[in-house]
């Protein structure tokens, strides 16, 4: 799992410019499928069929991370930008970022005052992204040009997956692991799935653009007919000691199974289910409870006039961040439970709202 993830993480695809996840993962699943297709917008959608009949279940995870934008080039080569996603403007500041240019990848830092400016600064002041800008070494406004950078394309953070501490604790540290470690999830839920023991269809949607509003999922369903469906994504975890965080949720404590979030109400039967089989296969496991996120599910919940609808969630202290960090145990499970479901002889019968 490790390796997949890393290999998914060290691509560059913000919100809109997903080209080359959606290759990767194209290429990934191909084999493993029996129906592989990608849509007009780069949603990768895999359908692979059991050896039993048995609903439609829709797997979804996305596969674009947060980002930036090229929005303007200053004649002294300083790059001003748009956000992709959610950004807390407080991480910011000189941070390493890469730039996707038509020339290839180009190292830049988000830039800071010195610190030797502080006493003339107001140090409680948190600048607002649109005063801020991307350094690429550049003298002039030529200088970008000839690096290939135009406005339009698309920032990353510049970070590398890595193991945090050691390799003992299994919790590694990177960027884009909302949500490419779902993606790693069904990609390996797929590989183990390939003798065919399960009732019905596995549909697989990867799909692009959630971080700006649930859009690839939103344009995806519209031709998709399934009976049950579970989101996979991460979330944020309340372990840590600020004032605002109340210990429900914590990285280590296994895959989150979903009850509310601000997109869904997860249906009660599908809920249900997970936490049966999470306790029947001793998987560690905790419920979920947080208004402050959403998922795809917020939009499948409300495709084809409505269909039950979970989430299984992948704990994350520092979303949203160059420093994401998950538990690889956490993941384990998440594959663990969902394989459960899939291989539970589910009928349609079984997730009625009464």
């Amino acid at each position: 799992m490790f390796k997949l993830l890393k290999q998914l993480t060290e691509l560059q695809g913000p919100s809109g410019f997903e080209q080359p996840v959606t290759s990767y993962i194209k290429e990934k699943v191909t084999p493993l499928c029996d129906e592989v297709k990608v849509d007009a917008i780069g949603n990768v959608i895999a359908r692979f069929k059991g050896n039993k009949p048995g609903p439609k279940v829709l797997l979804t995870a996305h596969m674009d991370e947060i980002g930036f934008i090229v929005k303007k080039v200053e004649k002294n080569g300083l790059i001003r930008f748009e956000k992709l996603g959610g950004h807390d403007d407080r991480i910011l500041l000189a941070q390493k970022v890469m730039v996707r240019s038509e020339k290839g990848p180009k190292l830049g830092i988000i830039g800071t005052i010195s610190v030797h400016y502080q006493k003339f600064d107001n140090s409680q002041k948190v600048r607002d992204y649109k005063q801020l800008y991307v350094d690429v070494g550049a003298s002039s406004l030529a200088d970008v040009e000839e690096m290939g950078i135009a406005v339009g394309d698309p920032i990353t953070w510049d970070s590398q997956v890595e193991f945090l501490g050691d390799e003992q604790n299994g919790k590694i540290v990177g960027k884009g692991f909302d949500d490419r470690a779902g993606c790693a999830v069904l990609i390996q839920l797929l590989e183990d799935l390939q003798n065919k023991e399960f009732s019905g269809e596995v549909i697989a949607l990867f799909a692009v653009q959630e971080e700006v509003g649930l859009r690839g999922a939103k344009v995806a369903l519209a031709n998709l007919e399934f009976d049950i469906a579970i989101a996979l994504d991460t979330t944020a975890v309340s372990d840590t000691p600020e004032d605002v965080m109340d210990n429900t949720l914590q990285i280590g404590g296994g895959v989150g199974i979903k009850i509310m979030d601000s997109s869904l109400i997860s249906h009660p039967a599908v809920k249900d289910k997970l936490v049966e089989l999470a306790r029947t296969g001793k998987i560690k496991h905790q419920l979920e409870i947080f208004t402050g996120i959403g998922t795809d599910a917020g939009a499948v919940t409300l495709a084809n006039k409505g269909v039950p609808t979970g989430v299984l969630s992948i704990p994350s202290r520092n979303a949203h961040s160059p420093v994401e960090v998950i538990d690889l145990k956490d993941l384990e499970s998440v594959k663990e439970l969902l394989t459960a479901f899939i291989k539970n002889d589910n009928q349609k019968s079984d997730f009625l709202f009464y």
